[in-house]
């Protein structure tokens, strides 16, 4: 599964192309509050686990694994984490702005300290600083916070280069549709979040 073929130009791997397929469902899925998209977050994050790892990059191999574990968290969320009844899509407050970038800051700093001290990885700053975004990025995916799109567009960006370098091109590409889809999604979750804060019997404008 992880012998390499040329798609369309680009030097990858079956497991990297079933990745690449997996996370455009999640995604698709997710920009529609479909809670099946947990469950292809799962698939995709176990593939990806073993793509990142054969690629040295150790703290998104492991985030992997964090992913999985917050993605059956934030399934059970979307169904019963409004007291028994699905999540309607919200807005962060201020000190819950204040709470991500701060867990963001630490994250980035204790994940590339310990990527630069106990792993071959050649690029722990930019790893951690990424796997660190990421992880603010699912937990406020998990409580259908709109803020979510804000953050994967500023990691997915990044991300782009960060896998041109590494020679995961097809992910990059991948990580570029995340880039438009993100946008979508910060759209559609806009558009919902209007609609449950506006007052019953009030119609679309």
């Amino acid at each position: 599964m992880n012998d390499t073929l040329v798609l369309l130009g680009f030097s990858t791997t079956p497991l990297e192309l079933l990745g690449f397929v997996l996370s455009v469902a999640t995604v698709v899925l997710t920009i529609l509050r479909n809670h099946w998209g947990w469950f292809f977050a799962i698939v995709s994050s176990a593939t990806y686990g073993v793509v990142f790892f054969d690629a040295r990059l150790y703290g998104d191999a492991g985030l992997q694994g964090v992913f999985i574990a917050a993605s059956i968290w934030g399934w059970w969320q979307w169904l019963r984490g409004a007291e028994g009844r699905p999540l309607p899509v919200t807005r962060l407050s201020q000190a819950g702005w204040i709470a991500a970038l701060l867990g963001w800051a630490v994250g980035f700093v204790a994940l590339s300290a310990f990527l630069k001290a106990y792993t071959d990885t050649d690029v722990p700053h930019m790893d951690g600083f990424l796997t660190a975004g990421s992880l603010v990025g699912q937990l406020l995916t998990a409580k259908k916070k709109i803020e979510n799109w804000h953050t994967w567009i500023v990691v997915d960006i990044l991300y782009v280069g960060l896998y041109i370098y590494k020679g995961l091109h097809l992910t990059a590409i991948l990580y570029a549709v995340f880039v438009v889809l993100a946008v979508l999604g910060l759209r559609a979750w806009t558009h919902a979040a209007r609609d449950v804060d506006m007052p019953v019997g009030e119609g679309a404008r």
